[in-house]
Parts: C-alpha cells; structure tokens; sequence
C-alpha cells in the first residue's frame, strides 16, 4: 500500500446525552479519552488529525493536529471524515469516534491488516450486537470521497453506517465483542471507569 494512513478521531459531536464532551473525559490516570486515542493511532498511522467544529475549543494533544470540518451541506460524522479527505485527499483513512474507552492497539492492528491484504476499500469491523457495519473504527480509502457524497445524496442519508452497507464494506469481526463499546451518559461513564477494561 503506497499511500500513507492517516488516523482521524471525531471529537465534533455535540455530547448531548453527556452534558460534557466526551472527548475530555478521563477514565484511568490524568490523560482524557481524546489523548489515549490519539496515542493508539499515533502508534499506526504517520499523522494523527482530531476532527472538529469551527466553534469548539479545547486543548489538542502535542502529537494530533485539527482538522476542521468544512463540507456545509453535510452533516454529522459523515461531515468530519469528509472535510478530512478533501483536506487531504492522498491518504488512506482510519476513523475513531472519541468516545471508545475500550479500544486497543490490537483492534487497530486487526482492521490495518485487513485493508492492507485487499484492493483498497471501505473496510470496517462487523457489529457484534447486530452485524452491520461500525462506521467510526473504519478505514475509509483515499479516492473514496467523491463515492461517499455521492451515495450520500442518492440516499439523502448522511449516516456513514447506511453508506458503508450501500457501497458493499468489507467486514471483518471483532475479536473482543466490547472493544467497539461507545459511551454515552453519565452512567455509563461511570460504568466503564469501574472496569479495568480501560487504557
């Protein structure tokens, strides 16, 4: 694969149901959950991009830079990993959501090989909860995002899920059925800094 993977973590979510943003929650240790992700691609990926809206404000780690988003007529993750690839067209993908407290190096490791033992395409991990496609630990192809918009407005569905099932991803299964876990309220929060499941 000649082409360089790029990490993204999508931190422009408005974490409504948190009443925080979740991308500074701390689960184990001082760090938050934005830096551990960054970390863990940093590990995989040649440069790490943290997606945000032009109005949030808080710190960046030292080794990620911003990527705003900057596509007006789309919304959503899909708007994140969009305004990613038309900043950088040349790089292969990987895309993290900011609230997965669970995820490990071997998780990224998995879906890596797996895009890299095929032609590149849409490759995510299967659900383990019901088998469709996990649209934020995915690796979305350089060349793909003009495909992407295009579904997008055929489908007038701006949900990468629907658009991963559309253009036939490739699926792979997860290995640890929890890994792919998200947070979304307090309780939950709460719930997973009792594990020890936690990086």
């Amino acid at each position: 694969m000649n082409k360089e993977l790029y990490g993204l973590v999508l931190a422009g979510g408005k974490s409504r149901r948190m009443g925080r943003d979740k991308a500074l929650l701390c689960y184990s240790g001082d760090s938050t959950q934005l830096e551990r992700t960054v970390d863990l691609l940093s590990e995989l990926c040649s440069k790490v991009f943290v997606s945000q809206r032009k109005d949030q404000s808080f710190p960046i780690p030292s080794k990620a830079e911003v990527v705003f988003d900057s596509i007006g007529t789309i919304k959503g993750p899909l708007c994140g990993i969009l305004s990613a690839m038309n900043a950088f067209p040349h790089a292969h993908w990987l895309v993290l959501a900011c609230d997965l407290p669970f995820i490990t190096v071997s998780t990224l490791e998995k879906i890596i090989t797996s895009f890299r033992a095929s032609d590149p395409r849409l490759t995510a991990y299967r659900s383990s909860s019901d088998g469709l496609p996990e649209p934020l630990c995915a690796i979305y192809p350089s060349g793909s995002k003009e495909l992407l918009l295009d579904t997008s407005r055929k489908a007038c569905n701006f949900c990468p899920r629907k658009l991963l099932i559309i253009n036939e991803a490739a699926l792979i299964d997860q290995e640890d059925p929890s890994s792919l876990d998200n947070i979304n309220t307090s309780a939950e929060f709460e719930a997973a800094k009792s594990t020890n499941l936690c990086g």
